[in-house]
């Protein structure tokens, strides 16, 4: 499953090579787009790490990423656990004050009797 995330780089952190053949490195952005902010945490593994070395904190983003998820089996207990993470594919950076149409903010002035209408 594929899906994207805008908000504001809160924390980025190096990366960390977990074993010879594993690295990753995490992100987290603030979502401030509904009533109640969300601070949401991505990870970036392996090669896809290189891709937040351009990013700093309090960068402006769009994230694109994947859903994972696992289950886990205590070796002690049994107890089963369920772990989701949100896979860092791709970022790049986004003006958040700015809309897709360029001619948003502009305020257009007609003179008055020229509007066309009827009344």
């Amino acid at each position: 499953m594929s899906y994207t995330a805008k908000g504001t780089v809160k924390v980025l952190s190096d990366t960390v090579k977990i074993s010879d053949s594993f690295k990753k490195r995490t992100i987290v952005i603030e979502d401030n787009s509904d009533q109640y902010p969300q601070v949401i945490e991505f990870q970036a593994v392996q090669d896809n790490c290189l891709k937040l070395d351009s990013i700093n904190v309090g960068d402006s983003v769009e994230i694109s990423f994947n859903l994972r998820g696992r289950e886990w089996t205590s070796p002690k207990d049994g107890t089963v656990r369920y772990f989701n993470t949100l896979d860092l594919w791709k970022i790049e950076p986004y003006n958040m004050g700015t809309t897709d149409n360029p001619n948003a903010n502009h305020e257009t002035f007609v003179a008055e009797g020229d509007d066309g209408l009827p009344f």
